[in-house]
């Protein structure tokens, strides 16, 4: 197969594993830079190009993996929704990144399917702060902007005056946010499972390193395999599907009442996974990839 990679830089782990995964299982792989593409959006024949170096070329692939960076997620999905548009499998839909990478919608998606969360919360009147506050149990609390990632944005309020505080300063910068309890017995650390398909191909627990309270390896977190209950493999392709993704990061705490789903990540990295577990994620997706797209051009997965 013609394989299309969608990312920004071809030198990124994450990028050069499927790249050479691909080439591994007899696949034809190219890197395409979605700020790069234009569209040609017609009834009869709807294409996708791409200008580098001043040569145009049209492309056509018969799959297409997106790793849409969250700074380009209105454009990337653009690309990717031609691309679909056009009868090209996506491992991972437009409509499904979109989803994932709004939290609150992402919350109240997953809170309709029944998925265990943190008890969060969302206001936009200033007058309801210190209800906002109450109805997540009180301080210590979580304040998170909605379209953070890497675990920028997301902040730990530990009295209540500092919530208070917080909570004001960003309404302040007109930034969207959320409110969620702090989960203390997690200690800092939450687990990593990395879902293709209908399965959970790879965990590993994430800690923070000391003063921090964010366990993202990106903020200089440590990783190890671990091994998951039934319950929380469970949880993780329950969430993944409702979201719609074929491919996911679910990221999960340990509370003293069972798993809590705290985020889905719809382009997770690889480095971090595949160097704590030992195990060829990449190979694993261009797996499954081969026998998915064997069905057909995409249906649309998940709802709202």
């Amino acid at each position: 197969m013609k394989i299309g990679i969608l990312s920004r830089n071809a030198k990124l782990y994450s990028t050069r594993r499927l790249v050479e995964a691909a080439k591994e299982h007899g696949h034809e792989p190219q890197v395409v830079d979605v700020l790069k593409c234009f569209m040609n959006i017609t009834a009869n024949r709807p294409t996708v190009h791409s200008k580098v170096k001043g040569e145009v070329t049209q492309l056509n692939f018969d799959a297409v993996i997106p790793r849409i960076g969250a700074s380009v997620t209105a454009y990337g999905t653009a690309v990717l929704r031609q691309f679909e548009v056009g009868g090209v499998y996506s491992v991972n839909e437009s409509i499904a990144i979109t989803r994932s990478r709004d939290k609150l919608r992402a919350h109240q998606l997953l809170a309709r399917k029944g998925v265990g969360m943190p008890i969060t919360s969302y206001a936009h009147a200033v007058d309801a702060t210190d209800e906002i506050i109450q109805s997540v149990g009180g301080a210590p609390l979580i304040v998170k902007i909605i379209e953070s990632t890497h675990g920028n944005g997301v902040v730990l309020a530990e009295t209540n005056k500092a919530a208070e505080s917080l909570i004001n300063a960003f309404r302040s910068l007109n930034a969207d946010f959320l409110v969620q309890e702090f989960i203390k017995e997690s200690g800092g650390s939450d687990v990593r499972c990395f879902v293709v398909g209908d399965k959970v191909i790879a965990a590993m627990q994430r800690s923070a390193k000391e003063g921090e309270f964010r366990s993202n390896l990106h903020r200089g977190g440590s990783a190890e395999v671990t091994k998951l209950k039934p319950e929380e493999r469970a949880l993780a392709v329950k969430a993944a599907k409702v979201m719609g993704l074929d491919v996911a990061g679910v990221d999960l705490l340990r509370s003293a009442h069972g798993p809590l789903v705290i985020e889905v990540n719809s382009s997770p990295g690889l480095e971090g996974i595949e160097k704590a577990t030992g195990k060829d994620v990449a190979g694993a997706i261009i797996k499954y990839i081969e026998k998915d797209s064997l069905k057909g051009p995409n249906k649309p997965k998940g709802k709202g």
